[in-house]
Parts: C-alpha cells; structure tokens; sequence
C-alpha cells in the first residue's frame, strides 16, 4: 500500500451525488481511512495520472457524465491491482455480473449500511495487502533463483573451461609425441569450425564439433611409439593396432559427461561416407555430422602439410581431391559447402595458426571453451 495500513487507506470516492459522496467520506473517515471524494466522470479520470494515490477505489455505476462500468475498465488497465467496489442503486443482476467480470471486487447496493460498507473496505483493503505481499515475495523468490541459476551457468562454465584447459594440454602433448602431426589438431579444429559455421549448424553443435576434432587422435596416446614413430610403412599387424586409436580415444572420453558428443565423432573420424571405413563401416547419415565435416578438413590438413615421404601440396590440389572423393569418402552436401569457401580462407587461417601463440591460436582456445 502507498502510505496505507488496512485501517488507514487512502481511498477514492466517486459518486455524482454529492450528498452520499459526503456521506460515504464521513463514514470512511470517521474509521480511520484517508478519503477523497471525485464528483464526475472527468475528474476520476484525472486521477489515474497518480499511481500511488489510492488503495481502493468506490466506483457508483452510474454518472452523469460518463458511465462508472466504462471507467472500471479504464481504472483496471491503468492500475490493476487497485481494488475497486462497485456502488449503486440499481437491483439488476446483470449489471453486477457485467462488474465482477470486469474486474470489481464487490457490488454494494445503495443505500448502503455503514458495517457492511466498512466490512467490505477493510476485506477490499487486506486482500489486496496480502496479494501484493505474496507478489512482492514470489518476485523475490525468483530473482534468488535467477542468482542462484546464474551462479550455477558460472561454475559449469568454469568448469568446462577448466576440463577445457586441460583437453588443450592433452592435444599439445600428442603434437609432442607424435611429431609428425604437429600443429595438426589446432589447425583441423580450426577447418572444421569454418565449415559447420558456413552450414550454420548450431552453435553448440560447432562448440562439440570442435572439440571432437581437436580431440580426434588422442588415442593414439595409448598406441606403442614404436608403431607411432615408425619412419617406415606399417605392417598390417601395425596397421591393425594404429586403427584402434578411434577406439581407444573413445573409451578414453565417453566417461567424461560434457564430452559424451565429441566422443561420437572421435570414434567415428575415420568413417567414409561410402561405408568403406573404420572403425564400425558405418555408411551416410549413420556417421554423426561433426565427423563427416571432419574428414574433410581432415584430408585437407593432410594433403597441404609436409611427410616424410613427400612434400606439401597446394590448397587447390587438395580442393581438387575432395571434390573427386565426394559421395566415396566424403559426404557430397559437405564437399558443397567446403567448394564455396574462398581458398584464401584456408591459407590465411593456416598461415596464422601456425605462428606460435598468434592471434588465431588463441582464438581458436577460446573458441574451443566458450564457443
């Protein structure tokens, strides 16, 4: 209430006649309530510029400018959680009806006894105490759940970005171990972003994605370095031991909740879209979509990067087998996105990648822990 307890409101009369109005303003008075007293339709409406002016309204039906059901309306849109009573001298059900589903509170008959008009004023008055109360502390209730929630995003936040933090440690030790690829992770992360962005995947989607493909060889923390270093061809023995790394960088992850997804596509970056690949054969749309975007920026890394057994080749001979291993190894709508990316974007990206600790490492850092 404004300046209000139950036994001292500020209320409204509004009656054009103006002995009952004084009649009724006696009578409020003489209990200890504030009240004011508008004598016609333009006045009352005047007093809705002031939202803090009344705690209850009496409202006659009937006025001589105006038409007291009309202006309840009005009262209600402007200031909804006044209570306002319906005053009358007219014994038509109807009429009380048409107020109570407008919005009144009460319809009092006139003449009007002073119990029940006091009765009714001081129920008016503590309902509408208790309702702004119970609002007041429903309002409260939600903004501590609001803290409390977002609170709650911080710390899973955090979190992630500590998992995160260490995943990045984890992917920087294989570039060590296996010396051959280094930089690898970073730089295929980094391709597969660009082209789940370009397919306007979700960002979310992108943020599993990424980490999938920046995690995608870490079982091969658990392949011999005899068979991960050998300079020369493997055996089919060898060969058969290396291909377990999607596995056992898949046992290694699904454990851990927030990597369950990435774990999908490090189990399955080794899949074609023809069904001819490992580690389960799957074929088309059975391969999750973070690893078929993979195998693209996979193949691209590869091909642009030095071997032992043969030196880089250039960004649009890589294009060019991509696009002649579309619908084999590759899915063909990918491989239609990737053809619309500008080469420049590869070259670029690449070029500052592969500048230690360069404006687009660490973006691609955070990309990774807060995309």
């Amino acid at each position: 209430m404004s300046k209000s307890s139950i036994s001292g409101g500020r209320i409204l009369v509004i009656d054009d006649d103006a002995g009952v109005g004084s009649i009724i303003r006696a009578t409020l008075e003489s209990a200890g309530f504030d009240a004011a007293v508008a004598r016609d339709h333009i006045d009352a409406l005047h007093r809705l510029s002031d939202t803090a002016q009344f705690d209850l309204i009496l409202l006659d039906v009937v006025l001589r400018d105006g038409d007291g059901l009309s202006l309840l309306e009005t009262w209600k849109r402007v200031h909804p959680e006044t209570p306002v009573v319906m005053i009358s001298a007219l014994h038509d059900i109807a009429v009380a009806i048409s107020a109570m589903k407008k919005g009144a509170y009460d319809y009092l008959l006139k003449p009007i006894g002073r119990e029940q008009l006091l009765s009714t004023v001081r129920r008016a008055l503590k309902e509408s105490a208790l309702d702004r109360r119970d609002k007041l502390h429903r309002k409260s209730l939600e903004q501590l759940v609001e803290a409390r929630t977002e609170m709650l995003h911080r710390a899973i936040s955090d979190l992630e970005r500590s998992y995160d933090i260490t995943l990045e440690a984890l992917g920087n030790a294989l570039d060590l171990k296996d010396a051959e690829t280094e930089g690898h992770s970073k730089r295929v992360t980094a391709y597969s972003i660009v082209i789940a962005r370009a397919m306007n995947i979700d960002p979310y989607e992108v943020k599993v994605i990424a980490r999938g493909a920046f995690l995608h060889d870490i079982g091969k923390m658990a392949i011999p370095d005899a068979i991960l270093a050998k300079p020369g061809k493997l055996t089919l023995d060898e060969q058969a031991v290396m291909r377990e790394h999607c596995v056992r960088g898949y046992t290694m992850l699904k454990k851990i909740p927030f990597l369950e997804q990435a774990a999908e596509i490090v189990l399955s970056h080794q899949e074609h879209f023809d069904g001819s690949g490992y580690s389960r054969g799957l074929k088309g749309e059975e391969i999750p979509v973070g690893a078929r975007i993979f195998s693209i920026a996979d193949t691209l890394d590869a091909i642009t990067s030095d071997r032992p057994y043969r030196k880089a080749k250039s960004f649009a001979e890589a294009r060019h087998e991509i696009e002649r291993c579309s619908g084999t190894q590759f899915d063909p709508a990918i491989v239609a996105v990737f053809r619309e990316l500008p080469e420049k974007v590869w070259i670029d990206l690449r070029a500052e990648i592969d500048q230690p600790r360069s404006i687009a490492t660490l973006a691609l850092s955070e990309s990774l822990r807060n995309h």
